[in-house]
C-alpha cells in the first residue's frame, strides 16, 4: 500500500506498519485482497439485482480511472504515447500473432490434457484483444508507461473487434460469419475515451490536487482490479461452469494457460530488451502485450458459438484471465516497488559549480 504524502500522519504510519508486518512474513496486503475477493465472488457470487450493481460499478471505476489518468498525463505525454509506433507494434503481434501460434501449438497435446472443446477454448482465449483496464492499472501500480499503455490497449480492443471474428473464422472449425457488435465500440467510447477526454480538459485545475494525493489514483487502480476479479468469478458461479469439467482438467488447463502466460511475458520481456526499449516501455509491453480480454471474450463467444457450448468454451478465457490478474499484481507489486527502490538509491543531480567573480566593468 502506498499513501500519498498529503494523507494524515497516522494514516500513513497505520498503513506503514501494516506493510512491513506482511513482507516480514513474506504476504503482500494487495495478493491477499485480491484472494480474499476470488474466494467472496465463489462463496457469495453477485446475483440478479446485486449483479446488476457490480457491472455498473466495474464500468464506473473504469470510467473513474481513465479519468484520473487524463487529468495526470499532459498532452504532450499522451501523443507521444500514440505516436510510439515500435511499442505498438510489438504489442499487437504478441496479442495477434505470438498467442496465436501458442494456440496452434496446443492442438498437438493429447485429449488426456487438454479436450477437443476445451482446446477450442484454448485457441479462442488466444485470438482475443489485450484487456484495457487491467493492463493500465498493472502498468501504472509498475511505473511503467501509463501514455503508451493507454493507446496501445485501446488500438488493441477497437482492432479485436474486427480481427478476433476473422481469426475465429479461419483457425476454428465451424466458424461463423463474422459480426461486429456496435455496442462495444460504444462501450470503449463511453468507458475509456470520453472520461479520458475530460480528464484531459479539466488537467489545468484537477493535476495539481491529483498529483498531492497519489492514494485517491492507487485505490482507484487497485479497486477496478478486484472489481473485475469479484465480477469474472461472480459470473464463472452463475454459469455453473465448474460443475461440468473434473478437477484434473481444472488443473491441467490451468497448467497449459500458466504455460502460455509465461511463454509471452518472458518473450515479449527478452525481445523488448534486445530491441532496445527502457525499463517503462518494457514494462508496458509485457503487461499489454500479455492480456487476453474476458470482457471481449464473453460477447464474441456468443456470437461465434452455439450457445449450448458457450459456457464450457470460455472456461479456459475466465481461467486464463483470473490467472494472469494473479500473476501480474505479484509482477506489477515487485517491479513497482523495485522501481522505488531505484529512485530512492539513484544518486540526485550533480551540484552546480560555484559561481566565479564577477567581471569586472
Amino acid at each position: 500500500m502506498i499513501v500519498g504524502m498529503s494523507d494524515p500522519p497516522r494514516l500513513r504510519t497505520a498503513f506503514g506498519s501494516v506493510d512491513r508486518a506482511l513482507h516480514r512474513i513474506g504476504l503482500d496486503g494487495f495478493i491477499l485482497l485480491l484472494l480474499g475477493t476470488v474466494g467472496l465472488a465463489t462463496l457469495l457470487p453477485a446475483t440478479g439485482p446485486a449483479a446488476t450493481a457490480v457491472t455498473w460499478s466495474v464500468k464506473v471505476a473504469v470510467g473513474l480511472l481513465f479519468f484520473l489518468y487524463g487529468v495526470r498525463l499532459s498532452p504532450q505525454e499522451a501523443l507521444a504515447g500514440a505516436r510510439h509506433w515500435r511499442l505498438h507494434l510489438l504489442i499487437l503481434g504478441c496479442t495477434f500473432v505470438l498467442f496465436p501460434l501458442l494456440g496452434e501449438a496446443a492442438r498437438f497435446l493429447p485429449g488426456s490434457v487438454l479436450s477437443p472443446q476445451l482446446y477450442t477454448g484454448v485457441l479462442f482465449l488466444t485470438l482475443l484483444p489485450s484487456t484495457v483496464q487491467s493492463s493500465i492499472a498493472f502498468t501504472s501500480m509498475a511505473r511503467g508507461n501509463v501514455a503508451a499503455a493507454i493507446c496501445a490497449a485501446t488500438f488493441s480492443s477497437l482492432l479485436g473487434i474486427v480481427l478476433t471474428p476473422l481469426l475465429a473464422t479461419w483457425l476454428l472449425t465451424g466458424g461463423a460469419g463474422v459480426q461486429v457488435n456496435g455496442g462495444q465500440i460504444l462501450d470503449i467510447l463511453l468507458q475509456l475515451l470520453v472520461p479520458f477526454t475530460i480528464g484531459q480538459l479539466l488537467r489545468r485545475w484537477l493535476a495539481p490536487w491529483v498529483t498531492r494525493h497519489r492514494a485517491v489514483t492507487l485505490a482507484v487502480d487497485r479497486g477496478s482490479i478486484l472489481l473485475i476479479v469479484y465480477s469474472a468469478f461472480s459470473e464463472g458461479v452463475r454459469e455453473g461452469i465448474w460443475g461440468r469439467v473434473t478437477v484434473g482438467q481444472v488443473l491441467w488447463l490451468a497448467v497449459v494457460c500458466l504455460v502460455m502466460l509465461a511463454f509471452v511475458l518472458l518473450f515479449s520481456g527478452v525481445l523488448s530488451r534486445r530491441l532496445g526499449f527502457d525499463r517503462a516501455d518494457r514494462v508496458t509491453i509485457q503487461f499489454c502485450g500479455s492480456k487476453k480480454s474476458l470482457a471481449n471474450g464473453l460477447p464474441l463467444a456468443t456470437i461465434l458459438f452455439p450457445a449450448a457450448s458457450v459456457g464450457l468454451t470460455v472456461l479456459p478465457l475466465m481461467l486464463f484471465h483470473q490467472l494472469q490478474l494473479m500473476v501480474c499484481t505479484v509482477l506489477a507489486q515487485h517491479w513497482g516497488r523495485r522501481s522505488e527502490a531505484e529512485d530512492a538509491t539513484s544518486p540526485g543531480p550533480p551540484p552546480a559549480e560555484p559561481a566565479g567573480p564577477a567581471p569586472r566593468t
